[in-house]
């Protein structure tokens, strides 16, 4: 290994103040094939690109469990989840995953949950404004947690409470604490109820989410202990609640020309482009990270063992090397050319049963090609507001919720 290097500066406050754009940045200033830095105090390494991504993926070179930080688990994703394991724990537990959250059956029943609850929520939008990022967290909760099989008393709290432990997982401060205690009443509250579940107090639907979580064991023929069941639960209906981010953004990339109009037609294959377009465009996970397991080398640069690895999604999702003009919106491009697994990667790369991509992709395209459609065919005027997106707040999201009034009772009819 190269001993003459320079001593590298943390960039762990350059990372909070520029955020998504701190390394698409560094990668410009440099012409190595990998950004070094340090972050937290640790070495790391910056990588981006196709292969990149299927160099990050393979468990011979990059795991997960140790990289996730502390913080991070106590509010995005829980400590114990199936995130924070890998080799065949990770596959034992992606399983149960998958089977749940892929194939047509599943995602179309609930996209089926979700749009019904839109359905009626939007016979209660006339004459008055509407935020529709918050409108959108609260329909998601209510659909997501009837699908899973839980019984919902209060969807406006449990949904600010899924808002919160997104919102808050990568700044310190009063979000990241309000996202400690957002996760510990939930995994509070589905705890009890896994409990109840199994002391027959509770009924969990057959076939539920609910019911295949309750009932999981591990690689070691163990059940999960409720506060881990509980956040597994949580990993389940967190991101589709998260969808709220992106429901904002349909709003906002609404305003392009020409995209409205197109998305009112019964056009099932734009409507998917239109949200594959959504997850390219608007900015959500910045990147992602993992360790190397052991000496590594990439493109001839050495990777010591134990360096922390970034795996760039925002810039990646921005790259010109890769997208034609990478910052316009234009769904068109995903028309009948779908995208490459570790191109557009919005969601993490590689193959989702092996490694460590969102089992719940599927769904969310789903969720966007359906609701685009139904927000594009509503009529409604977009008062002045803050309409910005900054890129130094991580997550972010557009300031104002995207604000919207004077929204007809009558729910116009969805075409088929």
């Amino acid at each position: 290994m190269n001993q003459s290097r320079p001593p590298l500066a943390d960039s762990s406050l350059a990372l909070l103040a520029k955020a998504y754009t701190w390394l698409p940045d560094r990668r410009r200033r440099t012409d190595a094939p990998l950004v070094r830095t340090r972050l937290m105090g640790q070495h790391a390494v910056a990588l981006h690109g196709p292969e990149a991504v299927r160099f990050f993926y393979d468990e011979r070179h990059v795991e997960r469990a140790t990289a996730l930080p502390g913080p991070v688990l106590s509010t995005l994703f829980g400590h114990g989840a199936v995130h924070t394991l890998d080799g065949q724990a990770h596959r034992g537990r992606k399983e149960m995953f998958l089977s749940l959250l892929t194939g047509p059956k599943a995602v179309a029943e609930l996209v089926d949950c979700v749009t019904a609850v839109w359905d009626e929520a939007v016979r209660s939008w006339a004459e008055r404004p509407v935020v529709l990022f918050d409108e959108a967290s609260r329909i998601l909760t209510q659909g997501v947690c009837r699908w899973v099989g839980i019984p919902l008393d209060d969807a406006d709290s449990t949904a600010r409470d899924m808002v919160a432990m997104v919102d808050g997982f990568a700044t310190p401060g009063p979000r990241h604490w309000r996202a400690r205690r957002a996760r510990a009443r939930s995994e509070a509250w589905l705890g009890d109820l896994v409990e109840e579940v199994r002391a027959g107090k509770a009924t969990a639907p057959t076939g539920s989410a609910l019911d295949a979580i309750v009932r999981h064991r591990d690689a070691d023929g163990r059940l999960l202990d409720p506060r881990t069941a509980a956040v597994e639960l949580l990993n389940v209906i967190r991101p589709t609640v998260a969808v709220c981010w992106f429901v904002a953004y349909a709003g906002h990339a609404l305003r392009t020309p020409g995209v409205r109009d197109r998305l009112r037609e019964d056009d099932p294959a734009y409507a998917v482009a239109f949200a594959h377009e959504l997850r390219r465009f608007y900015p959500f996970a910045p990147f992602l990270g993992g360790r190397a397991v052991t000496d590594l080398e990439w493109r001839g640069e050495p990777i010591p063992s134990g360096t922390l690895i970034l795996l760039d999604l925002y810039g990646q999702n921005h790259d010109p090397d890769l997208w034609d003009e990478p910052y316009a919106f234009a769904p068109q491009r995903f028309v009948g050319r779908p995208p490459h697994r570790d191109q557009l990667v919005p969601q993490g790369g590689g193959d989702r049963a092996t490694g460590h991509r969102c089992p719940g992709e599927d769904i969310t395209v789903a969720l966007l090609a359906a609701l685009g459609p139904r927000l594009a065919r509503l009529e409604y005027d977009v008062p002045e507001q803050d309409l910005r997106i900054p890129l130094n707040r991580m997550p972010t999201r557009v300031r104002s919720g995207f604000v919207i009034h004077a929204v007809p009772t009558r729910v116009p009819v969805a075409a088929h």
